[in-house]
């Protein structure tokens, strides 16, 4: 299977799992990406600027309507290749932006972040040899508290864990090794996870058949943020990576610090990533401002 058509298939299995999209969305974008894979001669996952740039001379003679869907089909695509890590940079911009802008992503507040986290302590004082309840606890604190992808967290080995080192070892796209810190908590629940593991297991949270899936972690995700009294459609890996780092930006990190932690090559696409409370912007300048400590009205 070529790049394009087994990251096509990937992009496809996340919609599935994360929106819920139905057949009839499946087959659009498969369309749209299948057809794009063709014109750009199977290079549409690794596509520069300039050759995403040639696309929309393709559809000259569409309707307005299906070059908006052809385009919200790539932009969409390119967006899942850079926060899965598959490429470092985002060539969407050459196509044609019609309709509004892209609204930024979904995240979740500091509430509810707490509620899915009381439910798992409350679940682990009730049921503390409970295998699902310890596996939840180091899902959850290896997304939220360390910022991982789905993907990298599904396919995390045993070795990933160095001890007590306060840092998991991550393996990216072509093999490459970066450290992401782990706090105490978080390691302390994936000890408690390995308990029920096979010292001989590969993968940290194996399957029958190798690691769980990307549509088993949604499932698990999905399911814990129901009984936790949050809509589920609320909620997904990337929400919980996209929440890391909003409310690391809200607790003062820098953009340079993010695009480290988050694995990203090219800052912009950390910029594009976190987004600040608009409120909070307000009340950043009206109390930190040198001017507001000022009486001008004397």
């Amino acid at each position: 299977m070529s790049d394009d058509a087994n990251l096509i298939e990937r992009f496809l299995e996340m919609l599935v799992a994360e929106a819920g999209a139905s057949q009839h969305t499946l087959a659009a974008y498969r369309t749209d990406l299948e057809q794009a894979s063709a014109i750009t001669g199977g290079r549409l996952s690794c596509a520069d600027r300039e050759l995403v740039s040639k696309l929309p001379s393709h559809w000259r003679k569409l309707q307005n309507s299906t070059v908006a869907r052809k385009s919200s089909s790539l932009r969409r695509y390119f967006r899942f290749l850079v926060e899965e890590g598959f490429r470092a940079d985002d060539p969407s911009d050459a196509l044609p932006r019609p309709g509004s802008a892209r609204s930024l992503p979904k995240t979740l507040s500091h509430g509810e972040i707490e509620s899915l986290f009381r439910h798992v302590a409350e679940g682990l004082e009730r049921e503390p040899g409970k295998a699902a309840i310890s596996r939840l606890s180091a899902i959850m604190e290896l997304l939220y508290g360390s910022g991982l992808r789905a993907s990298e967290l599904v396919t995390l080995s045993r070795s990933s864990i160095a001890g007590d080192e306060p840092f998991l070892i991550i393996k990216g796209k072509g093999n490459k090794e970066r450290l992401v810190p782990i706090s105490q908590q978080a390691r302390s629940a994936v000890r408690r996870w390995m308990e029920f593991v096979d010292p001989m297991e590969k993968w940290l949270f194996p399957s029958r058949t190798g690691h769980i899936s990307r549509i088993r972690l949604f499932q698990i995700i999905k399911e814990h943020a129901a009984r936790a009294g949050i809509n589920p459609a609320k909620i997904s890996p990337h929400v919980l990576r996209h929440a890391f780092a909003t409310h690391l930006l809200e607790g003062g990190a820098d953009l340079r610090a993010l695009q480290t932690l988050l694995g990203h090559s090219d800052i912009s696409t950390t910029q594009i990533y976190t987004h600040i409370d608009s409120a909070r912007l307000v009340e950043l300048v009206n109390n930190r401002h040198p001017l507001s400590q000022l009486d001008l009205a004397r």
